[in-house]
């Protein structure tokens, strides 16, 4: 591929180059016409020459009269600057005004010589026999009676003919000049104008690929650029419209995908990643800057959705799946895909979506142990009050000492059930009133709330035998529901005395950090593994089962202080280790936090 060039140097020299060979054109041409005039006025004259000649001769041609006629030629010759030669009939010359007649060759093998024996006018243009000067002839027939009598021929050098138009010719030169350095600047001016149109033009469409599409170009005067400049305006004008349409979409597009729920992938035909949204990064953990364009296999390995992605593409229709993606914890996902087509039918990729389901199979989960476990809290009372109903109706309610002891444990477990319906009936209410925000939190002081716990405890402290201390910043105060968290700790204190042994210690701590206000109930009793401490919350969920039932629990203690705490907007942490005790601690927000 040759150089690239300026169009100023493609234009400029050709329209330089089509000048100068016009004017070499013209200037030769009218150098020809000039000259073929010029010497069709020289024949002209030299045969007028020759006539006036033959009239003055017409009575001498002879060669007893050749020394008169020589004499004559010579001065003629010599006055008139011409040539002049007069021969008879037989070619034999009898006069010339530049040589001896007798030193002359016989002239009837000259052209012209030749034409005028035959009775026309001799005319040529030709080296001369006798010099070496290239001249013009003109022979003229005389005749006398009607008889040839003798020839007069006159000549003139060709270099008169060159003389006399030399400053024709000079004069010419200098007019070519001129015109050719008018029209070598007039071109250049021209093609310097264009060049310069077309680089405006040019400057602009590169702006335009620059993303300026709202510069408008200068139209120029010139229609065939004028219609480009408006073509490229138009042009400019639609792609701006365009490219605001399709970025307006992009846009939209981009807010639903980032605030869609549901995870979105789009992959295309050789399962390349092209396009995920902000939840499915944080679903599998990847980042879009990352893993665009690299293989679906290599950025999420996960073995359940490669083969839900091959039955996508194996299939024409909408495919639907369930995939458990591997992680702490596992998440239960709905997968909905569907193969994307070009405008021929041809596969071009696939958009995958995904529902995660962990939230709604966990609560389903929680929503089976729950109706397993009530089912078994509320069994357990429910058999055993039974069982002794009937024992007293099959005739031992006529023993008074066992019918009042049976009695006894019926009213028992009747308070059991009574506590657990209390509680669901509790948990019930919180959560609702949660829900609908009819909860009244007021700023209120931390003080009285750990008084009143401390009241209700200090009774059941007493009779295990377990010291009960309660130290608190002083000042604290926080938006609460005092009763509602007074519950809470009520239940707290109340587990912590339960697992805890005798002569050990309860605290339960207040005070203040940057942005919450945290309270701790720190016991030494027997702890919580690890693995139950992501459940402890859960309703009916026991760690000991056998110690809990007898201490009186109902399950739901923990479950209503995570709700209440809830209701608060704090949240509650607990730190545990078996042998060692256990630290539950309420968050909750202040005024600046």
């Amino acid at each position: 591929m040759g150089k690239r060039r300026k169009l100023l140097w493609h234009l400029y020299p050709s329209y330089l180059i089509i000048t100068l060979l016009s004017l070499v054109v013209i200037a030769w041409t009218a150098t020809a016409a000039v000259k073929a005039l010029y010497v069709k006025h020289t024949i002209a004259d030299l045969s007028d020459r020759a006539a006036i000649i033959a009239k003055l001769l017409e009575e001498k041609f002879s060669e007893e009269h050749g020394a008169e006629i020589d004499a004559f030629c010579k001065e003629i010759g010599s006055k008139s600057a011409t040539h002049i030669t007069i021969v008879l009939p037989s070619g034999v010359v009898i006069g010339d005004s530049e040589r001896d007649p007798a030193q002359l060759d016989n002239f009837a093998i000259r052209p012209e010589i030749k034409e005028a024996l035959a009775g026309n006018t001799g005319i040529s243009e030709r080296y001369s026999f006798t010099a070496t000067v290239k001249k013009h002839f003109v022979a003229l027939p005389v005749k006398k009676d009607g008889r040839l009598v003798g020839i007069v021929r006159t000549a003139v050098p060709v270099t008169e003919i060159v003389r006399a138009l030399r400053p024709f010719y000079v004069r010419l030169l200098l007019e070519v000049l001129v015109i050719a350095g008018v029209a070598a600047l007039l071109g250049f001016y021209v093609s310097h104008r264009i060049t310069r149109t077309i680089a405006h033009l040019r400057r602009g469409a590169m702006r335009f690929a620059a993303g300026g599409l709202e510069h408008r170009l200068d139209v120029p005067r010139s229609d065939e650029l004028a219609a480009l400049a408006e073509a490229m305006n138009s042009m400019a004008a639609k792609l701006h419209e365009t490219i605001s349409a399709i970025t307006s979409q992009r846009n939209e597009l981009e807010a639903v995908l980032s605030g869609m729920v549901e995870a979105v992938l789009v992959i295309d035909s050789e399962e390349r990643i092209v396009r995920v949204n902000r939840a499915a990064e944080n679903l599998f953990g990847i980042s879009m800057s990352k893993v665009a364009g690299r293989s679906l296999r290599e950025a999420i390995r996960n073995r359940e959705l490669h083969a839900f992605v091959e039955k996508t593409f194996a299939g024409s229709e909408l495919v639907e799946g369930d995939i458990v993606s591997v992680g702490e914890p596992d998440s239960f996902l709905q997968a909905h895909g569907v193969t994307l087509r070009d405008a021929e039918g041809k596969a071009i990729g696939a958009l995958i979506v995904f529902n995660d389901v962990t939230r709604l199979k966990t609560l389903e989960n929680i929503r089976r142990d729950f109706v397993t476990n009530v089912s078994h809290e509320l069994r357990t009372p429910i058999t055993t009050v039974k069982g002794f109903l009937e024992t007293l109706k099959d005739g031992a309610i006529d023993d008074t000492e066992n019918s009042r002891r049976f009695l006894d444990i019926i009213i028992k477990h009747t308070d059991r059930l009574d506590m657990i319906i209390e509680d669901l009936l509790s948990l019930s209410r919180i959560e609702r009133d949660t829900d609908k925000g009819e909860i009244h939190l007021e700023e209120a002081p931390i003080e009285p709330v750990l008084e009143a716990v401390q009241k209700t405890c200090m009774k059941k402290a007493y009779e295990k035998n377990i010291a009960l201390q309660f130290r608190s910043t002083e000042g604290l105060t926080a938006k609460i529901n005092p009763t509602l968290l007074e519950q809470a700790l009520v239940n707290l204190v109340d587990n912590a005395l339960k697992f805890s042994d005798p002569g050990q210690t309860v605290n339960v701590e207040a005070e203040k950090n940057a942005e919450e206000i945290v309270i701790k109930v720190v016991d030494k009793g027997c702890g919580i593994p690890g693995d139950h401490l992501t459940r402890i919350f859960e309703r009916f969920y026991r760690v000991d089962k056998a110690r809990s039932r007898e201490e009186g629990g109902t399950g739901l203690g923990l479950a209503i202080v995570k709700h209440i705490v809830n209701a608060h907007r704090g949240r509650i942490e607990v730190k545990s280790s078996p042998g060692e005790g256990s630290t539950f601690a309420i968050h909750l927000p202040t005024e600046k936090g």
